[in-house]
């Protein structure tokens, strides 16, 4: 089996088990033996968020990092002359131009500044008016706030299916804000040297706060902030959670202008402590597109492409529970349907719903275990009301 086609039945495989952690690993090894550092890093974040404690997992995450960073080789000149040996020798002439006694910041590099409003956010017109209410409205005004007694701290816990726009959100929260956006994976946190993903939980917060106004967002928090009751065997990962505990209180730290956001598939297996007043105390559910969502997700992925008859009512119909990820794979599908029937025959054609129709019959929601798990937890493991929203769509949608 040649490298290409090796990586491609691995690729068939992760996308048809995407929950395998060792098929993961396996494709993550895989890309970095050729050098295809940035997806294998995709790869090995998401085997982590499985299994945050897997050895092999975080031994991968810091070879394939420690392979990003390094700097690339000249293309050019001699590959040999050793320039430590040659500054020794001169050391004695002159003193060194620059000297750096200290680490790079490991959050500045990452931000930006997001352009993006909710008005870009297609749909979910519930989910807007929800971060109105509970974050984006006290915050655009702070006097109001105080006069009702409307405290802005905490943080907010955006939780759904795979796939479904958390991150998109965040960034229309941060745009709306005017604020820097840092999105921190686990890669940028977890260290497998004893000591060090606490230091960099400080050091991400420190930088947010001197870089305030700013939006800290949390991916897959369940991985970060797993429940340490099923830690009892990894205490690094328990003094992790702990860290992140400290940093969110304000008690010793002042993280005025710093807001939090994280986003989880399961929250049911975050910290409980994580979920206390002034840390992520609120939740907010992000399903998989609506209607008007869905239509303008389709709209996105097909534009610039040759198309003919496309009836975007009958796709917007024939997509319920499908992510905003499923709608790509959906568009990319249809696309190689036409592409390939192109090639087959000698001309170009358009895509059409002949291809959607194909390829609908095998490109199926990916949300379905999701909202399995999901009703089991909103119907007999939500005593404290915090899955009412989930309730409340189950029984609207008598799922």
């Amino acid at each position: 089996m040649s490298d290409d086609a090796e990586l491609r039945a691995l690729r068939t495989a992760v996308g048809a088990q995407p929950d395998s952690v060792d098929l993961r690993l396996r494709l993550a090894t895989a890309l970095a033996s050729r050098d295809h550092h940035s997806e294998a890093l995709e790869h090995c974040t998401a085997a982590l968020g499985r299994d945050p404690g897997n050895s092999q997992a975080v031994t991968l995450l810091q070879q394939i990092s420690a392979a990003l960073a390094e700097p690339a080789k000249p293309k050019t000149g001699k590959q040999n002359f050793d320039w430590s040996a040659a500054e020794s020798e001169v050391s004695h002439l002159i003193e060194p131009a620059f000297v750096q006694d200290f680490e790079p910041d490991p959050v500045i590099e990452g931000a930006e500044r997001p352009t993006l409003r909710l008005a870009d956010v297609g749909g979910m017109a519930e989910v807007k008016q929800r971060l109105e209410l509970a974050l984006l409205g006290p915050l655009r005004n702070p006097e109001l706030a105080k006069a009702f007694g409307k405290s802005v701290r905490g943080g907010l816990l955006l939780y759904g299916p795979p796939g479904c726009g958390k991150t998109f959100i965040a960034r229309a929260v941060a745009g709306e804000l005017g604020a820097s956006f840092y999105a921190i994976g686990i890669a940028d946190v977890l260290d497998m040297w004893i000591g060090n993903s606490e230091r960099n939980l400080k050091e991400i917060f420190a930088a947010a706060r001197r870089n305030a106004p700013c939006v800290l967002f949390f991916d897959e928090m369940d991985a970060l902030g797993q429940k340490r009751s099923q830690l009892r065997n990894s205490s690094g990962m328990r003094n992790t959670v702990n860290q992140l505990l400290n940093e969110l209180d304000s008690v010793g730290n002042n993280n005025e202008g710093v807001f939090t956001l994280a986003a989880t598939n399961h929250p049911w297996d975050v910290d409980v402590a994580l979920r206390r007043p002034g840390r992520f105390d609120r939740m907010l559910l992000v399903l998989p597109p609506d209607p008007p969502a869905r239509e303008v997700i389709l709209r996105y992925h097909l534009k610039d492409r040759p198309l003919s008859g496309i009836n975007l009512d009958v796709l917007v119909r024939a997509t319920e529970d499908f992510s905003g990820a499923d709608l790509a794979h959906l568009c990319e599908s249809a696309t190689e349907q036409a592409m390939a029937d192109s090639i087959r025959t000698g001309t170009v054609r358009p895509i059409g719903m002949p291809d959607f129709t194909t390829v609908l019959r095998e490109v199926k929601p990916s949300t379905g275990p999701w909202f399995t798990t999901a009703r089991n937890v909103a119907m007999f493991a939500n005593s404290d009301g915090s899955y009412d929203d989930l309730l409340k769509y189950f029984k609207a949608s008598k799922k």
